[in-house]
């Protein structure tokens, strides 16, 4: 069965790199893999009595809760998340806590396909590459970014 009636616009998109903001900390950086873009919801359980008397376990929706970004990418001399994480690392989370834009790009790395906007991020880890001598691979980076909102707006 089609994706949609339209059969151009209803074509999945293929990610191919993903250019991340976050407040004046990080401008557009480019990265090969981003996970976490989640939100939820607890569920509260509540028992309640039928009118003919059973008993049965109603869900509800409780209180949301968001995902944790992680973020990867070769390591490139650009230092703007170090410098982001050691404001959280020197205790001045309120001035790491920003918003920030996450945009998927085409293939040409020139077009945003979607675009998310987060809210009061801030970088809870940072790994470096794991070192192999034989091994023929590019070094990569690892970001986590926790946040409190996340929305698509594209």
């Amino acid at each position: 069965m089609p994706a949609s009636q339209d059969p151009i616009k209803g074509d999945p998109y293929v990610s191919c790199y993903f250019k991340v903001s976050f407040g004046d900390h990080v401008k557009n950086l480019v990265f090969t893999e981003i996970s976490g873009i989640s939100k939820e919801f607890e569920i509260a359980e509540h028992k309640v009595l039928t009118p003919k008397g059973q008993e049965v376990v109603r869900k509800l929706p409780g209180r949301v809760k968001w995902g944790q970004l992680t973020l990867k990418r070769g390591i490139t001399s650009e230092l703007d998340v170090y410098k982001w994480r050691q404001l959280v690392e020197q205790g001045k989370v309120k001035d790491a806590r920003v918003n920030g834009t996450i945009h998927m790009l085409d293939m040409a790395s020139d077009s945003v396909l979607a675009e998310w906007n987060v809210t009061a991020a801030w970088p809870s880890k940072i790994s470096g590459p794991n070192f192999k001598a034989d091994e023929n691979a590019v070094a990569t980076e690892e970001l986590s970014v926790v946040y409190e909102g996340i929305e698509r707006t594209k």
